[in-house]
Formats: structure tokens, sequence, C-alpha cells
């Protein structure tokens, strides 16, 4: 039989620590072991863009490895990744120090839960350790946009610029800021924007040409009103209306400056009348007070209100043919058409040589099935011989000719407009037309389905979504 192995007790005071210790080293072991195993784990779904896996793994490692201060940052920035705003924020409040992508995300992640206040904190708090962080910068100025307050905006994107010279919508809308402020800077910084992206190039334009024509303007109110208009033309109402508002307090009684406030406050959600009403007891036979007018009450669905407005637009500035083409839409809207047909043509009597009144004329006739042949068609290729890279103007012979029956002719022009914008929806909508009047149904779904898609809330998308009910219920 085997011998019993006796240890003796002198002995016997040394091993329990010994098994203690390698018993506690096993489990040491595995919790490192499993730690880093989750690390791995999480820098593989962060690579492969799986960021909820990755946020929930380094989550896992960073109550399995305490003493890795990073990794509740990491976890944080998979969540904002991940689009969690809520657990990003909790992760990243636990991280004892975060690094500049960290307070970036930290701040993002406040402002997209709404809370301001913390997240122009955080972006404050990332720039006492990150002096040169172009994107800490941006966030403050997205805040200070978002609160409308310009000034700080505009310090925050002039810092943005220092550090992140080639992010071209900072310097574009330093650029809108400074129209406010400083027309020389303004104009610098919206040049060096289109430089950097062609894309910027149109509104530019705009904007520049405002700008030279304001800068000759001695009257400050009136040059406010020129930067206003030019704001609202590239969709910067918000800013238009601070400028509106320059106008106003450099003369109170400039009725222009008024109306074109209540257009912007319109443009901006308000309502916009009182500002209106004021335009009018100033200056009655204002054309421009008279056709902004016009404007609300074609917005309130009150044609008759907005036809007399225009009427007297007309009446007070008979050589504009925007008037004209406006009395048209009036007439059009209470179901006059005879009348209406009458007002586009004196538009294009006034402006012979303006493509935009004989595509006007061209649309109101195929849309309405009024003399197509003999004035829509013929105004249709008019247009398009004064501006012949205008694709408004293109798709309106498109659809002149779909409205009179030149299908194949209609096609042709109509992918012509396609091809050298394939986003530019009228011509995908006149061209699904054009092939349901032919029996073409797939090919009008086709046209159809892609319109709603690209456009789901905006009214090229909405009609596409009806004549999908419509045709292919």
């Amino acid at each position: 039989m085997p011998q019993r192995i006796i240890i003796p007790m002198r002995n016997r005071r040394w091993l329990l620590p010994v098994l203690i210790t390698l018993l506690l080293s096993a489990v040491f072991l595995s919790i490192w072991l499993t730690g880093n195993s989750e690390i791995s784990k999480a820098s593989q779904a962060f690579d492969a863009r799986d960021y909820k896996q990755a946020a929930a793994s380094y989550v896992r490692a960073a109550r399995l490895l305490p003493w890795r201060s990073d990794l509740f940052e990491r976890a944080g920035i998979s969540a904002g990744a991940a689009g969690d705003a809520a657990s990003a924020i909790t992760y990243l409040k636990r991280a004892p120090k975060l690094s500049e992508q960290g307070w970036v995300t930290l701040a993002y992640a406040y402002f997209t839960t709404g809370n301001m206040e913390a997240a122009l904190q955080s972006s404050q708090s990332g720039l006492k350790e990150h002096r040169s962080s172009g994107a800490l910068y941006a966030l403050a100025a997205l805040v200070h946009r978002s609160q409308k307050d310009w000034p700080a905006e505009r310090a925050a994107l002039q810092n943005q610029v220092l550090f992140d010279g080639e992010n071209v919508y900072a310097h574009y809308r330093l650029g809108l800021l400074l129209t406010l402020s400083d027309l020389k800077q303004a104009r610098d910084e919206l040049l060096l924007a289109s430089s950097l992206d062609p894309e910027y190039e149109s509104a530019v334009q705009t904007l520049r040409a405002a700008l030279e024509l304001s800068a000759k303007e001695t009257d400050p109110s009136a040059r406010s009103v020129t930067i206003g208009r030019a704001l609202g033309l590239v969709q910067e109402w918000d800013l238009a209306v601070s400028a509106f508002e320059d106008a106003i307090e450099a003369n109170a009684d400039n009725a222009e400056a008024w109306a074109w406030l209540g257009e912007a406050k319109q443009q901006t959600g308000a309502d916009g009348r009182v500002e209106l009403d004021r335009a009018l007891s100033l200056d009655h036979k204002s054309a421009v007070v008279r056709a902004l007018r016009g404007m609300y009450w074609s917005r309130q669905g009150k044609y008759r209100q907005m036809l007399a407005e225009y009427l007297l637009a007309a009446e007070y500035e008979p050589e504009n043919p925007a008037w004209f083409a406006s009395v048209g839409d009036a007439h059009l809207k209470l179901g006059d058409l005879a009348s209406a047909l009458t007002a586009y043509q004196r538009a294009t009597e006034l402006a012979p040589k303006d493509a935009t009144y004989w595509r006007l004329l061209a649309v109101f006739c195929a849309e309405n099935g009024v003399h197509v042949e003999d004035i829509g068609l013929p105004a249709a290729q008019k247009a398009v011989d004064l501006a012949p890279a205008d694709l408004a103007a293109l798709d309106a012979l498109g659809w002149s000719y779909a409205s009179s029956g030149r299908y194949h002719l209609a096609e042709q022009t109509l992918l012509d407009v396609i091809s050298r914008d394939k986003d530019y929806l009228p011509a995908h909508l006149h061209l699904a037309m054009n092939y349901l009047a032919q029996g073409n149904q797939p090919s009008a779904f086709n046209e159809l389905t892609f319109v709603r898609a690209a456009d789901p809330n905006g009214a090229n998308g909405q009609l596409a979504g009806q004549m999908l009910k419509q045709y292919f219920p």
C-alpha cells in the first residue's frame, strides 16, 4: 500500500499563502485574458463599423480591466459612432480623461440630445486641453448657430478656419455671417469657399453680386435690404431676418425692409403678417410691398387677395414682367385660364429675351392643355433658343412635346435633361407621364419610384407618390 505524504506542521505555514497566490494568479490571468479578448473583439467590430458591438465589448473590457483608463472613452466613441448618444454620454463621463476625439463625441452627443448648454460646455472644456482642435470649434459654432447667436458663431468659425483651413463649409458659413458686418472679409471667405469646391460657385456668385451692389449703397438701410435679399436667395433665411432687422434699425420707415422681414419670418416658420401690414401702412404704392403681400396670401390659399395684390404691383410697375407672371399664376389658381394666358403672354412681351418667362408660358400651356401647338410649344422652343443649357427650359420643351403627342421627341429631350443631371426630378416626372401616355407602364413605374425615393418629403416626391397610387394601386 502507498505511503501517505505527511507535511510537517512547520511547513504548512507557507503552503497556504502559496496556494492562495496561485489561485489568485489563475483568476487574474483568466480576467486579464478575457478582458484582452474583449478588447480584440471591440477593435475588430469597430474596424468593421459594427459600432454597437464595439461599444458593448469595450464596456465589458473596462469592467474587467479597471486600470485601463482608456476603455470607457473608447466605448463612448463607439456608442457615438453607432448613434447612441445617451450611452456615449454615460461612458464618456466615466472616463477619467478624454482625448480630442472623446471631447468631440461628448459634445456632439449632448448636441443631438438637445442639451445645448452641456454641448457648449463640453466643447469649451475640450478646447482648454486641445486648443488647436478645429472639430471642437466646429461644434461650438454648431451650438451657437442653433441658438442664433451669430457673433459667437462667427468667432468660433474664425478659430476653426485657423486650424482647419481646408474645411470648405466653415469658410462658406463664415462668409455668410460676415455679410452682416464686414463686406470685404465676407467676399474673401466666400471666394475661398468657391475656389476650394465649385459646388458653392452658384451661391457665391449670387452673394458676390449683392455684396458689390450693397457696397455702392450710401443708405445703410437699403444696403442691409440688399444683403438680406441675397441671403434669402441662397436659402439662409435666419440670417436674412437679422439683415432686415438691421435695415429697420437703420431706418424704421423703410417699407420694403418691413415687407422683406415679413417674408423672411414666413420662411422661418413665423406668420409675418404684422410686418407686412406695417410695410403697407408706410408705403401702400410700393410694388415690392404688394408683391410680397401677394406671396403671403398665396400661402394662405386666399387667391383673390393674392390676385388683387399682384394687379396693384403690376399697376405700380407696369414694365416689370415678374408681376404679370404672378398675375398669371393667381388667375390660374382661381381657374381663369384665359386671363392667366394673357398675363403670361404679357410677361414675355415685356422681357422677350428672358428665357424664364417663355418657359413659364410653355409650362402653363403644357400643364393645362391650353394652346399647346400654337403658343406653348413655340414658347418652349424660344426658351431653349435663349438658354440652351438651362435644364428647366429643356424640361419645358420635353413636356411640351409630350403634351402635343410628340412622344418620341419628348423622350429624347427629357432623357437629354437627365443625362446632364440625373437628379433633376421634374424631368423624371415628365418622362414618367410621357411613358404613361404611351402605355409603357414598367418604365413609368421606374421613373416614379426613383423620384419618390429621391424626394420623399418634397413636392416632387409627393406627386410621384400620388401618381404611383393612382396608376399602380
